[in-house]
């Protein structure tokens, strides 16, 4: 039976026994650290496993404590000061962690879990890029000693939703000492594509707006490095040439182009072998 009371909120970590979950768990202790609220490592047992043999139920069972064990070692190692919490639950890892995400300020999960597949993210992390109730982090690598040198990049649009995704990306940012690009895409007429001077005429008026709308986040953050771009296309058009250096994208829910952009097979080709991991903001909890 379930407690009838929610849990506190925390940044919730699904965990697998991959090492992806692991990568996962330490790129969240910033999250957790700077929000000074619980880390949770959540371990979502398929509700067959073990379901005819106590045997079985008994090793899965033992795989589960194996896999969050590893997890709470590592994060430890870190010497951060983040409170760790473990939770070992019965049901499919994509509807126990949505779920769990309903009363989470955010959801970390590793890009592939134990099959993995190079260059693709996993069903269940794509799953929850659309369906959780918070932010999704979909991390795909993690080292600190980089982590103030690869940028953050933030796709900004001018809907109200955008605005809130926008100030998400500024918060990863100062949080991770990085530097910003502020990317606005804008969709070309067939009659602009061999319009050099138009193209880049819109790109003016583009990134104009752009510097205008952060003026008043880089007054306030002066420490803030934060640069702007104008993409004629798609975001992937733009990854696709800069996503190597890229640590991370923070993009809307309900992004024009849709999530699955993102996360999904258009992504593979312009995220193939990056490290780049993926921030989807709900546009009702984007900060």
């Amino acid at each position: 039976m379930r407690d009838a009371h929610p849990p506190s909120p925390a940044v919730v970590v699904g965990i697998d026994g991959s090492r992806n979950g692991v990568t996962a768990a330490l790129w969240a202790v910033d999250e957790a650290e700077h929000r000074d609220i619980p880390l949770r490592l959540v371990y979502a047992m398929k509700p067959d496993a073990g379901a005819t043999d106590p045997k079985d139920a008994a090793a899965a069972f033992a795989t589960a404590e194996t896999a969050v064990r590893q997890a709470v070692t590592a994060v430890k190692s870190t010497d951060r000061p983040v409170k760790i919490e473990s939770a070992i639950l019965h049901g499919a890892p994509a509807d126990t962690l949505r779920e769990a995400s309903s009363s989470a300020a955010m959801l970390c999960v590793g890009a592939v879990g134990l099959a993995h597949v190079t260059g693709r993210i996993g069903s269940t992390a794509a799953d929850l890029a659309s369906r959780a109730h918070c932010p999704v982090a979909i991390i795909r690598h993690y080292d600190p000693s980089t982590a103030t040198s690869a940028p953050i990049v933030v796709e900004a649009d001018s809907s109200v939703e955008g605005e809130g995704v926008l100030q998400r990306g500024i918060e990863e940012a100062l949080l991770r000492g990085a530097p910003l690009m502020v990317v606005s895409v804008w969709r070309p007429r067939f009659t602009d594509v061999r319009d050099g001077h138009a193209v880049a005429e819109q790109n003016r008026r583009v990134r104009a707006e752009l510097n205008r709308r952060l003026a008043r986040s880089i007054r306030r953050h002066p420490e803030l490095d934060v640069h702007t771009a104008a993409v004629p296309g798609s975001l992937l058009n733009y990854l696709s040439r800069h996503a190597p250096p890229v640590q991370l994208v923070v993009v809307g829910r309900r992004r024009a182009s849709g999530v699955a952009e993102m996360v999904g097979p258009p992504s593979y080709a312009a995220l193939h072998d990056t490290d780049c991991s993926v921030l989807v903001c709900d546009p009702h909890s984007a900060l």
